[in-house]
């Protein structure tokens, strides 16, 4: 199921003339759960949307699974690579969750109990099972969110891209949606997410790309890209080290640091001090 994403030195341009892609060179592997962050028009979600083939390079090209994406249909690379846009408004169009969510897998062919069974699970995925006859419309933002990431699950895509999924959210949903990618990357699935709170990329991801202004100017681990010398870099794309990280750094334990250690290093400071005084 798992495939291989190849992004060659691409650069788009928009009619307007605004450059938001700036020779992007990227390769993500099967079954990777990557974040990528950054500042708004940073690239990303311009990115993102070049790996289905809903914009096509300017310069460069896409590979997917080492074929070109430009060979290819946009319902075509559907079927290969799933999108929950950012905005659920500019997705969702069917009067009925039912109906939107079984649109996609429909679309793929899915028929009689496959599709009702994959329009089940990913309903039951974001908890609006009970919600499965109302009026898409008449959901409040956050849930309409879910229903956008219920109708990429439903279509059981090898990469799903999911552009800022916790916007909106509470922390239980904020849960939900940490569950949903946790489970698909035990299902060998590659997951990638764009988004800007740091706390559910650290903890969710095991790759970080970091964009500004159209390039790639950090990539690794998240241990990696929130260490210490790397806050200037994030700073220039305002974004910041997470509460761990900045913490981990003053107490000398990296920028990931456990509850364990932390624990520790806090019980030893707190011994010293008491020594101390």
């Amino acid at each position: 199921m798992s495939i291989r994403l190849v992004i060659e030195s691409v650069v788009f341009v928009y009619p307007d003339g605004t450059r938001a892609l700036d020779g992007v060179d990227l390769e993500i592997g099967p079954g990777e759960l990557v974040a990528i962050v950054g500042q708004n028009g940073s690239g990303k979600s311009t990115l993102v949307r070049h790996l289905n083939g809903l914009l096509r390079p300017t310069e460069g090209r896409v590979l997917i699974d080492g074929r070109d994406a430009a060979h290819f249909h946009v319902a075509q690379l559907a079927a290969q690579v799933g999108l929950a846009f950012q905005n659920p408004d500019r997705q969702i169009f069917a009067g009925r969750v039912r109906a939107e969510v079984a649109f996609g897998p429909r679309n793929l062919r899915l028929r009689g109990a496959t599709l009702e069974r994959a329009v089940d699970e990913a309903l039951d995925a974001v908890g609006l099972t009970g919600a499965a006859d109302a009026n898409s419309y008449d959901l409040g933002y956050s849930r309409r969110k879910l229903l956008a990431i219920a109708s990429v699950l439903a279509m059981r895509t090898p990469v799903v891209v999911l552009d800022e999924p916790t916007t909106g959210q509470d922390a239980r949903g904020v849960a939900r949606v940490r569950s949903i990618v946790e489970r698909l990357s035990a299902e060998g699935r590659t997951v990638i997410t764009i988004s800007h709170d740091m706390r559910f990329v650290a903890e969710t991801s095991r790759r970080v790309v970091v964009m500004r202004a159209g390039r790639i100017v950090l990539d690794g681990t998240p241990a990696e890209v929130f260490a210490q010398p790397n806050w200037p870099a994030l700073a220039s794309t305002y974004l910041e080290p997470t509460l761990p990280a900045r913490v981990g750094a003053r107490l000398e334990l990296g920028s990931t640091p456990t509850e364990a250690s932390l624990v520790a290093a806090l019980a030893a400071r707190a011994a010293r001090a008491a020594q101390e005084g």
